[in-house]
């Protein structure tokens, strides 16, 4: 029995053709795509991505479809971690460039400490005073406190930035104007505190305190010791967490006055 004839049926496009029109429009598509995230900043992009996922309800505890404004926010990732770490390499930056240009071989250099609630910065008093003094004398010390000042304009408004001095145990010298290491310490923190707002700190954004022999990082028993504890320290905090310093020292008060 022969094969039976396919009947006549209405001319269309052969089926290449509708595969090949679909690769065209997945292509265009695709390039679409990657024009757009090119223009796109990382905040923009965090911000699509928080969103989306909120959108389709793919976030923790709900069900929820619609968007909304409350459901866009819990859905945008934070990007404070993100700040702080970019503040920190930016940071680093200064301090590898200012290292390079002060003789390492000569004493300690400039160096950063990651802490609970932000960073901290080291200076050795070497980079920043001579024996006894509290005037800032070199340039280096100058041109780095500089972008130190500018990146803490670009930091948001609740970064503290609090400035303590250190000694080593042997006073500050008969020729020096202070008496003792107390009022050196407090004098080379205000010095560096009065250095940064010149160069355009907010007032209300940083403090000074002085904190003389106590508060070693090392042995006092050896020279290297010694130079090592004579620095003058930045440390770089939330302002939340000083909010909660006050609110214990309240409770205190309160407590001693009953």
């Amino acid at each position: 029995m022969g094969k039976k004839k396919c009947p006549d049926c209405p001319d269309c496009l052969p089926a290449w053709l509708a595969a090949f029109g679909d690769l065209m429009s997945l292509l265009l598509c695709f390039f679409v795509l990657l024009l757009s995230m090119s223009s796109m900043d990382a905040k923009k992009v965090s911000e699509a991505i928080g969103s989306l996922s909120g959108a389709m309800s793919v976030l923790e505890g709900g069900t929820q479809t619609e968007i909304s404004s409350k459901r866009m926010q819990d859905a945008t990732p934070m990007d404070s971690q993100d700040e702080t770490s970019d503040t920190v390499n930016r940071v680093k930056q200064a301090i590898g460039d200012t290292n390079e240009m002060i003789e390492k071989g000569q004493g300690p250099v400039i160096s950063l400490e990651e802490a609970q609630e932000g960073f901290v910065i080291e200076l050795p008093a070497s980079l920043l005073f001579k024996s006894g003094s509290a005037t800032i004398e070199n340039e280096d010390a100058f041109l780095f406190l500089k972008r130190v000042a500018l990146i803490i304009e670009e930091l948001p408004n609740e970064m503290m930035v609090s400035v303590q001095g250190h000694t080593d145990n042997q006073g500050p010298g008969a020729n020096s104007p202070f008496k003792d290491n107390w009022e050196l310490s407090s004098a080379r923190a205000i010095s560096v505190l009065q250095e940064l707002l010149i160069d355009g700190v907010e007032p209300n954004r940083i403090s000074a305190s002085g904190f003389s022999e106590y508060s070693p990082l090392a042995t006092n028993a050896t020279e290297s010791g010694r130079e090592k504890n004579r620095r003058v320290e930045l440390h770089f905090y939330g302002k939340e967490s000083k909010e909660k310093a006050k609110m214990k020292q309240s409770i205190l008060d309160q407590v001693s006055a009953k």
